[in-house]
């Protein structure tokens, strides 16, 4: 029997301008989407009249497909909403602006090299515009197991700027994945947030990842995804039902 979902989370496309190797939805500049911003709207709006409470937009970077304000607007206020980007869109003007006028509830952003320190000091002076604004910020800290000093120092640098518990530390897969030990060194020994699966791999009873090209699987990362056959809460549960679980990497 599924669980109520609770939250989903949609890639609207693997449009990336960063192109990170290690992405795990293989985004790069000239990427690809199969959403329509109607599609995207018709089917979170379901989920939502079905109990889900949260939705996070992501890609791909979210700022770079056409139609995501328009998704905004549909969503908000109607669910807790949270848009990861990495931030490189909302250095235009014109986009930060829409920005402020069709505004989440949160902002993610996400740093994917600790050790550069342009990217860091690009960041924190986003988080800084962020939190002067109605919308909360957040920051998605990726861990490599061969870099811990980096992420380290810019974990200590952003508790400047936000709590434990707006500072998310993400373990780089499937290669240079740090240890649960390792993430709580760089969080120096005291609380921190992490994916649930950080001890073990387990299936998310009440989080749903939804792909750029409509693929559905409890975990982002994981194998084994079904596709959705109608874009309402009843076709996602019917995916659900037909995904094959694999742990992720496989």
């Amino acid at each position: 029997m599924i669980e109520m979902i609770e939250q989903i989370s949609i890639d609207l496309s693997n449009y990336c301008s960063k192109q990170c190797p290690f992405c795990y939805n293989h985004s790069r500049p000239e990427g690809a989407t199969m959403w329509r911003p109607s599609e995207v709207i018709r089917l979170a709006t379901d989920c939502i009249a079905h109990g889900v409470r949260a939705v996070s937009l992501g890609g791909g970077e979210p700022f770079e497909y056409d139609g995501v304000f328009d998704i905004i607007r549909a969503l908000y206020p109607r669910c807790y909403l949270t848009v990861t980007t990495n931030g490189l869109p909302l250095e235009h003007d014109a986009v930060w602006l829409q920005l402020l006028r069709d505004a989440p509830d949160k902002i993610h952003v996400t740093i994917h090299r600790p050790h550069d320190a342009d990217e860091v000091r690009r960041v924190e002076g986003l988080i800084r515009r962020l939190a002067a604004t109605p919308i909360k910020p957040g920051l998605n800290l990726l861990v490599e197991s061969d870099r811990l000093p980096d992420a380290t120092a810019v974990f200590a640098r952003f508790l400047g700027l936000l709590t434990r518990q707006q500072i998310i530390l993400v373990p780089r897969r499937p290669d240079r994945t740090p240890s649960a030990r390792q993430l709580a060194e760089v969080a120096g020994r005291q609380p921190f947030q992490a994916p649930a699966c950080l001890t073990r791999c387990l299936r998310p009873e009440r989080f749903v990842s939804i792909s750029w090209d409509k693929q559905v699987n409890h975990c982002s990362y994981a194998g084994g995804k079904a596709p959705l056959h109608s874009l309402d809460h009843a076709g996602l549960l019917d995916a659900l039902s037909r995904v094959t679980w694999q742990r992720c990497g496989s």
